[in-house]
């Protein structure tokens, strides 16, 4: 990958984390990669010097996957919002459900609402659930909401009327009254039209959280570079920036997304049908699960809050680079979930940062050199041994790399229970799976996390250090949308106008969208699903749309739970349409570097399994082709690192991919 350029990009994909943003562009007909570190205070600082640096123009696309909707909301640093909602239901947010967040605690305690009680508003209105207005909403009191809300100093208002999915005409009553405040209005019956109250109310609570702050960062964007701005989104398409400022909960881990999109082609182009991914960077881990497709989730948690919208089923973990290892009261060694970020970052970044993860890594040799990120960091290492040793101390441990080998340790655990929880957990084996390891230090812990889990292989692939930018700049166009219509499954004709309504809605989203080519939109790719359960169930099965869907229902019902009840009503409770654009990766120049001949290996002394080894570093351009490569060794990459552990050797595949496998 070459680091200088000639000419503007036309194309490039941003990623945003907590200790590096990525970028990844297209020019003159060659990948180009840039770290730059993150400015956590001002996120849009980073994404700008870096789209300066790279040349990016009035031509350049920029597709930008975003951790700035994620980290308002596990921080709390979204905007005072207002609740509107049916008369009797205020408390909805605090009641919730009945499952706990700790199954053991004797005194669990749950995710405060982002509404408090003063600021949520009941007003005398009912529709039922076919629709019908069983009590009308006067003109008088949407003025009487719209006052209430004005004195309340909100700055964003959800409105979550009971029954709107079947029949929105209240919610869009009280919007116009409430659009005189000139605040941000969020629609429940808008951004998800669906069954189950308490979610659909959670999801535009914290769609309306979080506007202002996502609005005045892309605003921010937008404003400072002249490049087109498409942000990627939770399910691993992209949206408009005017479009993404109005439903930012989309965003929620968008990132992680686009990373799991690019790590699926890898695992693919390598012949591994299922494949576990891991991204460690410096602030987090995201795992994930691949079996011929993407997963896909409806409805998820994020920092203790339901959002009801269609989701890459990434999961995540508070661990990476970053992560602060500390020692408590009772001599117990912890390893995050707090990390170190960007500023000060680890200690050996040399501005008198924490003991962390990275820390540990450079004290047991396994990040050689001297600089971090393809040289955009200087590497302390004397700074890292120095806060590594009162750890030790307190341990009982007389050398920093003892205290060292314990904070990897722990990390892998977490790592590999992370990786547990979306495998094992989920009825997935993970024994015969390759395991993708990227992002900054995926590398360094893979051969331990695939050791454990069973793994038959380890994948490094090309750009591991970028590899989330650089599924965000390859991802096609997406756009979905769902809609609560509770019909028999035998409705055959009811249910083709909702599809057909649904592809309409859909349609016109793409018809709009000047980025998408329109040879893009004439391959339009539109899946019909639906959510389907017996008539009473508490749960649904998604399944595709099409003929015979309560046959096929029944039949898949027994294959998953062991039984079926032909004699039972099948209901569709919500259908949703999904549409797309094929990814570009054909039209990137993925072609492997040339081989670097005649560079021989530096020497590294590495610590492992409680002992010193001499390990040859590789830069990843020289490593040989012709016969694999055996460990102990180091493979270095711009923004990334492969620690190969004894008992692993590793070929180069076609792709340019390091296909690791454990040595007979």
């Amino acid at each position: 990958m070459r680091r200088a350029r000639r000419a503007a990009p036309h194309a490039a994909g941003v990623d945003t984390g907590g200790t590096f943003t990525d970028f990844v562009a297209v020019a003159g007909g060659r990948l180009v990669a840039l770290k730059v570190p993150s400015t956590p205070r001002a996120p849009e600082r980073a994404v700008l010097e870096g789209l300066a640096r790279l040349g990016a123009g009035r031509g350049t696309r920029v597709r930008h996957g975003s951790t700035v909707a994620t980290n308002a909301l596990l921080e709390r640093k979204g905007a005072k919002v207002a609740l509107v909602t049916t008369e009797g239901f205020e408390d909805l947010l605090e009641i919730g459900r009945q499952d706990r967040p700790d199954l053991y605690a004797l005194a669990p305690r749950r995710a405060a609402p982002l509404v408090p009680a003063a600021r949520r508003f009941g007003v005398r209105e009912r529709v039922g659930p076919g629709g019908a207005a069983l009590v009308p909403l006067t003109a008088a009191a949407a003025r009487r909401a719209a006052a209430a809300v004005r004195r309340s100093g909100a700055e964003a208002v959800a409105v979550g009327l009971l029954h709107s999915y079947a029949n929105p005409a209240h919610e869009r009553r009280l919007a116009r009254a409430l659009a005189r405040l000139g605040v941000p209005v969020t629609l429940s019956a808008t951004l998800c039209p669906e069954v189950r109250e308490y979610e659909r109310f959670a999801t535009t609570v914290t769609n309306a959280y979080l506007m202002p702050r996502v609005s005045a960062y892309l605003d921010g964007l937008s404003r400072g570079t002249p490049a087109r701005l498409e942000i990627v989104l939770s399910h691993g398409g992209t949206a408009p920036p005017a479009l993404a400022a109005r439903e930012p909960v989309r965003q929620l881990l968008s990132g992680p997304a686009a990373g799991l999109a690019a790590a699926f082609e890898v695992a693919r182009a390598c012949g591994f049908a299922r494949a576990l991914t891991i991204d460690v960077g410096g602030t987090s881990t995201d795992c994930a699960y691949v079996a011929g497709g993407l997963p896909r989730r409806r409805a998820r948690e994020v920092a203790g809050f339901p959002v009801l919208l269609p989701v890459l089923d990434v999961h995540t973990v508070g661990a990476g680079g970053g992560s602060i290892a500390r020692v408590d009261q009772g001599g117990l060694l912890h390893v995050g979930p707090e990390s170190a970020g960007a500023d000060p970052g680890p200690a050996c970044y040399g501005r008198g940062g924490p003991a962390t993860v990275t820390d540990a890594l450079v004290v047991l040799g396994r990040i050689p050199g001297e600089a971090l990120a393809g040289g955009a960091l200087a590497l302390d290492r004397a700074a890292a041994a120095r806060v590594l040793e009162p750890i030790a101390r307190r341990l009982g441990r007389r050398a920093a790399a003892a205290a060292a080998e314990g904070i990897i340790a722990i990390a892998d655990a977490r790592m590999e229970a992370a990786l547990r929880r979306v495998s094992v957990e989920q009825a997935h084996d993970p024994r015969g799976a390759a395991l993708v390891a990227f992002g900054g230090a995926g590398g360094l812990h893979a051969c331990a996390l695939a050791a454990a889990l069973g793994c038959d292989a380890v994948l490094f692939p090309l750009h591991a250090g970028v590899l989330s930018a650089l599924g965000a700049l390859a991802g096609g166009s997406r756009r979905e949308k769902s809609r609560s219509v509770l019909l028999d499954a035998r409705a055959t004709r009811a249910l083709e106008r909702a599809w057909r309504a649904l592809e309409r809605a859909v349609r016109a989203e793409f018809a709009g969208r000047p980025a998408v080519a329109g040879a893009q939109r004439r391959g339009l790719a539109v899946e019909r699903w639906a959510e389907v359960s017996y008539r009473g169930q508490s749960h649904e099965i998604a399944m595709p749309g099409g003929r015979a869907l309560e046959e096929r229902f029944h039949a898949e019902h027994e294959r998953r739970y062991g039984y079926a009840d032909r004699a039972r009503g099948v209901e569709v409770v919500t259908i949703e349409v999904r549409a797309g654009t094929p990814p570009q990766w054909d039209r990137l120049d993925l072609a492997p570097p040339r081989v670097a001949r005649g560079v021989r290996p530096a020497r590294q002394r590495v610590r492992h399994a409680g002992r010193w080894l001499e390990a040859a570093v590789w830069p990843r351009a020289a490593v040989p082709r012709a016969r694999p490569l055996r460990g102990p060794a180091i493979v270095t990459d711009d923004g990334a690192t492969l620690w190969i552990a004894p008992g692993w050797s590793a070929r180069v595949h076609r792709t340019g991919a390091l296909v690791l496998r454990r040595t007979p």
